[in-house]
C-alpha cells in the first residue's frame, strides 16, 4: 500500500472513529477487510488519536473567523492527519502533507473544502 492509499484509509478510519465512535482497532479491522494495515498507515492512525488534544488545539490556533466545533468532520478529519504528519510524522516534507490533505479534500469535501485546507495549512506552515 503507498502512503497515498494509505492516507485515505487513515482518513477513513479516523472518520469512522469520530462520526461512530469506533474503537481504532475496530475500525482499522471493518476499514481494511483482509489486508493487514502498514506500518505509515498504523503510525498516523494512533498518532492522530495520540496526541489529537494537542493537533485540535494547533489547528483551533490557525483557524479565521472559524470555531474549531464548526468544522465538518471530513475537514476536521483531513487537518488533523496533515497537522500529524507535519509536527508529529517527521519524515513526510510539509508540502507533501498539504497537497495531500488538499487532494483528499477534493475528493470527500465539498467543492471549497480543498482551499480552506489548503488555507489553514498553509498558515500552520509558516
Amino acid at each position: 500500500m503507498n502512503r497515498r492509499l494509505a492516507r485515505e484509509k487513515a482518513f477513513q478510519v479516523l472518520f469512522s472513529i469520530d462520526n461512530e465512535n469506533f474503537d481504532p482497532n475496530e475500525a482499522i479491522q471493518l476499514s481494511m477487510e483482509d489486508e493487514a494495515p502498514n506500518e505509515f498507515l498504523s503510525g498516523v492512525i494512533f498518532g492522530v488519536v495520540q496526541h489529537k488534544a494537542e493537533i485540535d488545539q494547533k489547528i483551533t490556533n490557525h483557524l479565521e473567523h472559524w470555531s474549531f466545533k464548526r468544522l465538518a468532520i471530513v475537514e476536521k478529519t483531513l487537518l488533523r492527519i496533515a497537522t500529524f504528519e507535519m509536527f508529529y510524522e517527521l519524515e513526510t516534507p510539509k508540502g507533501v502533507a498539504i497537497n495531500e490533505a488538499v487532494e483528499l479534500a477534493h475528493a470527500y469535501g465539498d467543492d471549497k473544502s480543498g482551499k480552506f485546507i489548503n488555507g489553514v495549512l498553509s498558515k500552520m506552515n509558516k
